[in-house]
């Protein structure tokens, strides 16, 4: 697969000897090192539900791909009681246990926490439903294990926890920082601004109208096109003269392909949901998370590509085409595995 990927992308490369090949495979080697799964957003799950007669549903899931060696625990309320055995399932791509606690006078107020987080290298999403219908939703982090469950959520923590969601959602998605990357690399000076700005745009469009439910694609789907997406744009940069239609029109492009990339970015927001009466808030929160780790990263790429540039020392022609190749044949690989 990786083969068929450099020979797609080999017509807008010439030849420069072996040195460059061996420079590309080394590349593309450590590349294919990475896990098959581009997103790395894989939190667990903790969720509670007050019912009737002070019994409390709980419901843990831990994703499959972090189960092996992860030590995460729930800590429940000292003065909660199991009333019955946790039945386990797998559910889709997680590992779920549901039980039964007593929990005299309900949750407000009781305090709780999940063991391990840090050693997990996974956060936890903790949603509590209470008897009045309101939700509760937090993320328990290494800084933040366990929390007192309040009677009524804060909209600065609403703001900050929905914040924190979409930094770490852009900032483990290996394919959604790949596109930017592509950008980045293919947008000179000035048209960068505009391009990053047409690609939030995008994504902003498609995130609100996915997360609220008034469109439906399927997962398999739009993570195939986040793909191919980041095929043409790897093709486009793999280019010598730079005249295609992405280098002509790239803020276009990164619109477009923004709409595509807001599908992806609502599926993770779909694993915690929107706080009842803080919708808009939660979504624009979410919004500026990955806003603010996507300019995050480009500040990197950019400062390392100018230090590189200032290097005494003349870079062969070939150099510039490894991140292309790269790019090109990961995508490839994940369009393929998608599927």
């Amino acid at each position: 697969m990786v083969g068929f990927a450099i020979t797609a992308i080999e017509a807008g490369i010439p030849g420069e000897g072996a040195m460059m090949r061996l420079l590309l495979w080394l590349a593309l080697l450590n590349l294919f090192s990475i896990p098959g799964y581009a997103h790395q957003f894989a939190p667990a799950l903790l969720e509670l539900q007050e019912s009737n007669g002070d019994q409390v549903g709980v419901r843990w899931k831990e994703p499959l791909i972090r189960v092996l060696g992860s030590q995460l625990q729930p800590v429940l309320p000292v003065d909660c009681e199991a009333l019955d055995t946790p039945a386990v399932s797998e559910e889709n791509t997680g590992r779920v246990s549901k039980w039964t606690l007593y929990c005299p006078g309900g949750l407000v107020g009781k305090k709780l926490e999940v063991a391990n987080i840090a050693s997990s290298g996974a956060n936890v999403l903790l949603r509590v439903r209470f008897l009045d219908g309101h939700v509760l939703r937090q993320i328990l982090s290494p800084a933040e294990p366990g929390i007192t469950i309040p009677d009524i959520e804060d909209r600065w923590a609403v703001f900050w926890n929905y914040a924190k969601l979409g930094i770490e959602h852009i900032m483990t998605g290996t394919d959604h920082l790949l596109f930017v990357l592509g950008l980045t690399l293919l947008v000179p000076g000035k048209r960068l601004l505009a391009t990053v700005t047409a690609f939030t745009v995008g994504h902003s469009i498609t995130l609100a109208l996915a997360a609220l439910g008034w469109i439906h694609v399927s997962t398999t789907a739009i993570e195939a096109g986040i793909a191919l997406s980041i095929y043409m744009l790897a093709v486009e940069l793999a280019g010598r003269d730079r005249r295609g239609f992405l280098c002509r029109y790239p803020w276009g492009m990164a619109g477009v392909f923004g709409l595509l990339h807001g599908l992806g970015f609502a599926g993770a927001l779909s694993q915690v949901g929107l706080p009842d009466g803080e919708i808009p808030l939660a979504l624009f929160a979410f919004n500026i998370g990955i806003e603010c780790g996507q300019v995050a990263f480009i500040t990197v790429v950019l400062l390392l590509w100018g230090g590189l540039r200032r290097m005494p020392y003349r870079w062969p022609e070939y150099i510039r085409l490894i991140p292309a190749y790269s790019i090109g044949s990961l995508s490839v690989f994940w369009f393929f595995q998608r599927i």
